[in-house]
């Protein structure tokens, strides 16, 4: 529960105030009472002396001798202890002889008109023990004492304190001294002092209530007080501000506070935070605005530089000897990074991969020209080396941003296999032979496109061959960087693709990007990543070709087609490719029905009369070889609807046999030709 700042006001305050009331009125009480008993000390004490000092030596040998009651010395002195006690207000005073283990009693001043009682009076030449006369252990020694003091011809410098049934006394005693200093008898002044406790507790009592009404009265003025000038206007803020704040609405408001002190400058500065925060949300909504048409044209950047890039896969469903895949993550809504392949003529295929210097919009700008220059300078027929020097030059004209580019470049004779290349300061190219591993291709770099005017480059050549691969990419794949500032590097690179090497290149690049994923966490993407896959399929001999789709009942016509031509060619009968039709059919439609693919690749081929037809697609795995086949015996009413179709193909083929293998479903038929 909170407390509110009034009452923590009063309690604080009030805590402080009884703390230095007490402290006040215990420091007077202290001071009072060491001043009273000290006083009342050095009466008794000197009480006792004077007394002492005023007796004839004679008088007193003439009480203390036997029959001294009778003495007209006994007489005076008597009047005169009784007329001192009176005088001085002496609770006793008594003229004693002291020994060893008691003390005798020759005058005890008695004055009635004090209250004293004749029957308390100790009689003449009282004889009284010291242990009768003690209440407790202290007493008694303080009997000894006095004795001690007594034997030695002395008295007490500083009064006996005792405090028991005899009530609080001071005691004080002085010898009456002979002439040759020898102790004859001495004098017992008692003083009674429960009247001075009485008074200083009164005292005591009597502070601490007026300690507590003057701090209750203070304290009430004080509570008026930081009423008027603290805790309301403080109040009024605060319920200001919680107003404002659940309202929302900051335009106009104001607080007025007059208390001429920091609390009014308090009150002043929240009004200009008020009106600067008004000025701050108008100026925010106008960036957000700002933002919001600077966010739609970035993403208008970002599908024009998209629709800029090949994006349609399979790119070149009639040629099935090609197998090709790009993609690009860039790393703020426009990269720098570009790839791009076209057909220079029929039988030539150029692939570009490359990298501008900076992000953002003025990349994807500098992205732009250097993609249209390279594309349509490379479509002129020039080698890859002619085309990066003639393209190296175009950039460097009016390049004030100093902007640059790395590229590889090459066209692939379709026919033959021949790669041509070129590379302009860009990662070196990954190539897999058929049935072996990726591996490096450390080609000589030139320099960077934009660089410098003149630059020469050099062209080389790979021969590839029937199921050879190759992997382009940017130094964004190997500078992916973790949150322990960790490179993903060539290394893991290499180790990603050799772990995929019989996946597609569409499922290879989406496992390398998952692969990096997992390297970089949660760590921010720096850099743009883009890679590109291609892969001669082997299209002559025993070899599978192979066509890849994206699943659609509209496929079917296209899939149909493609393998009637490749097993008429091969000079299958008429009756198997009908059956084989009749599988294409059922099996590519209930991919694109059922599948959830995103793509999918049949391959055929026929080997001493044996026709194989594959079905590959990257679809939620199901098993159709596990489907019970329906009962052909029921009448058509009772059976269960679905699972007809496959159960055609399952008899009209020889085999049908299915796995899952690396995210993919793989369906393979064989057919006697």
């Amino acid at each position: 529960m909170k407390l509110k700042l009034l009452p923590k006001f009063i309690l604080s305050l009030g805590i402080l105030g009884v703390a230095l009331t007490v402290t006040i009125t215990f420091f007077s009480y202290s001071n009072s009472k060491g001043y009273l008993e000290d006083m009342y000390a050095l009466r008794v004490t000197t009480g006792s002396k004077s007394i002492a000092s005023m007796l004839a030596v004679e008088d007193v040998r003439a009480i203390i001798a036997e029959g001294g009651d009778q003495s007209a010395a006994y007489s005076k002195v008597t009047g005169l202890f009784n007329t001192l006690k009176q005088d001085g207000l002496i609770t006793y005073l008594s003229l004693v002889v002291p020994d060893e283990d008691s003390v005798t009693f020759y005058i005890d001043a008695l004055v009635e008109a004090m209250g004293d009682d004749p029957a308390n009076q100790i009689p003449y030449n009282s004889d009284i023990l010291y242990t009768d006369a003690a209440r407790d252990e202290k007493d008694l020694q303080n009997y000894e004492l006095i004795w001690e003091l007594y034997a030695q011809n002395r008295g007490t410098d500083s009064p006996v304190i005792t405090d028991n049934s005899y009530g609080y006394n001071y005691t004080s005693v002085s010898p009456v001294l002979a002439e040759n200093g020898k102790a004859i008898a001495e004098i017992q002044y008692i003083l009674d002092m429960q009247q001075v406790r009485n008074h200083l507790n009164s005292f005591l009592y009597t502070m601490l209530l007026i300690s507590l009404g003057i701090v209750l009265v203070t304290l009430l003025c004080y509570v008026l007080f930081v009423r008027r000038v603290v805790t309301t206007p403080i109040g009024q803020l605060a319920k200001f501000t919680k107003d404002i704040t659940e309202s929302k609405e900051f335009a106009g408001q104001k607080i007025t506070i007059k208390t001429n002190d920091e609390i009014e400058d308090l009150g002043n500065s929240f009004n200009y935070m008020l009106e600067e925060l008004e000025v701050h949300i108008e100026n925010l909504s106008k960036i957000t605005a700002e933002k919001e048409r600077i966010g739609a044209e970035l993403d208008v950047a970002r599908n024009i530089q998209a629709s800029m890039l090949p994006c349609i896969f399979p790119a070149f469903p009639e040629r099935p000897e090609l197998d090709i895949y790009a993609t690009m993550t860039p790393a703020k809504e426009v990269g720098g990074d570009f790839y791009d392949f076209f057909l220079v003529d029929d039988d030539r295929l150029a692939m570009v991969m490359a990298d501008v210097s900076g992000k953002g919009v003025p990349a994807a700008l500098f992205m732009v020209i250097a993609k249209t220059l390279l594309k349509n300078v490379a479509q002129a027929g020039l080698t890859p080396k002619d085309v990066l020097e003639k393209v190296n030059n175009q950039l460097c004209v009016n390049n004030e941003a100093a902007m640059f580019v790395t590229v590889w470049l090459g066209v692939l004779e379709i026919s033959t296999g021949k790669l041509i290349c070129a590379n302009a300061g860009h990662e070196y190219p990954v190539l897999k032979r058929a049935g072996g591993d990726y591996q490096l291709v450390k080609d000589k770099h030139g320099f960077v496109l934009a660089g410098m005017e003149n630059s020469r480059y050099k062209g080389y050549e790979l021969q590839m061959n029937p199921g050879d691969r190759l992997f382009l990419y940017t130094d964004g794949v190997t500078e992916a960087t973790n949150a322990r500032s960790e490179l993903y590097g060539t290394g893991r690179m290499l180790a990603a693709l050799n772990r995929n090497r019989d996946a597609d290149c569409e499922t290879l690049l989406h496992r390398m990007k998952e692969d990096i994923d997992a390297f970089v966490g949660e760590a921010p993407q720096f850099d743009d990543i883009t890679m590109l896959s291609l892969e001669l399929v082997p299209q002559n001999g025993p070899g599978m070709k192979k066509m890849k789709l994206t699943p659609a009942l509209e496929s079917i016509g296209q899939v149909t087609s493609f393998v009637e031509q490749e097993l008429e060619a091969a000079g299958v009968s008429m009756k198997v490719i009908v059956q084989m039709n009749v599988a294409v059919d059922e099996i590519i439609s209930n991919i694109a029905r059922y599948s959830g693919a995103t793509y999918a690749t049949v391959g055929v081929a026929v080997e001493n009369g044996l026709v194989t037809l594959r079905f590959a697609d990257n679809g939620r795995p199901y098993d159709p070889t596990g489907r019970p086949d329906p009962d052909t015996t029921l009448p058509l009413e009772e059976r269960e609807i679905g699972g007809l179709g496959i159960f055609i193909v399952k008899k009209s083929m020889d085999t049908v046999e299915y796995e899952y293998h690396h995210g993919l479903n793989i369906l393979t038929l064989t057919k006697q030709g």
